[in-house]
């Protein structure tokens, strides 16, 4: 499996952060859609001097989440270059937002599983992943906290999606070259009647 950055603390983040997500504040972002030059580039490590563009940019990435609607969302997806994804699953339809800021997948079973997928980047596209059944994280919290989750079913393949987006992958990145160029066409395509 593939490095990832080790996170590194950011104590700035920790005193600048608020639990409060108040909509009316929240400046609306744009989810980018693929094929973007941002969505193919690895993402660079979140650093104390980022925390006001962090303090920033996670209630906006939520609201732009939760609009679409999805589940996870990178911050490459909204064009700004840093290891940050935000997960809400919403089990049992309540809401349980998830930041990790320079997420590691530091354990992954042999087992595999295999589930469709789709991304905010490429809407209406979906195809059958294969990935790693469980997989343990570790990462910072908004307030600078290191954390591990571990992850099984929808939650692992949620975490190993959006970490993806961090190293420049796309779902699609998994598939045969057929089948992905094929996904890619019809994005394409919708897209384009989409400016008409």
């Amino acid at each position: 499996m593939a490095g990832v950055d080790r996170p590194r603390p950011c104590r700035h983040i920790s005193e600048t952060m608020s639990t409060t997500i108040s909509p009316a504040a929240i400046k609306p972002i744009s989810i980018v859609i693929a094929p973007n030059q941002v969505l193919k580039a690895r993402a660079r490590p979140v650093q104390d001097k980022d925390a006001d563009v962090v303090r920033d940019l996670i209630p906006r990435m939520f609201a732009a989440m939760y609009a679409a609607p999805g589940i996870g969302l990178a911050a490459p997806q909204v064009a700004e270059s840093l290891r940050l994804i935000i997960i809400d699953l919403k089990p049992n339809d309540k809401f349980e937002p998830l930041t990790l800021i320079n997420p590691e997948i530091v354990a992954a079973t042999e087992e595999l599983a295999t589930r469709e997928e789709g991304c905010l980047s490429l809407p209406n596209m979906y195809a059958d992943v294969t990935r790693p059944a469980k997989v343990k994280v570790r990462y910072l919290d908004e307030f600078g906290a290191r954390k591990e989750i571990e992850g099984e079913g929808l939650m692992s393949a949620c975490l190993q999606h959006e970490i993806d987006h961090l190293d420049g992958i796309l779902f699609v990145d998994h598939l045969s070259i057929l089948k992905r160029n094929m996904i890619m066409r019809r994005l394409a395509k919708e897209q384009r009647e989409k400016k008409r």
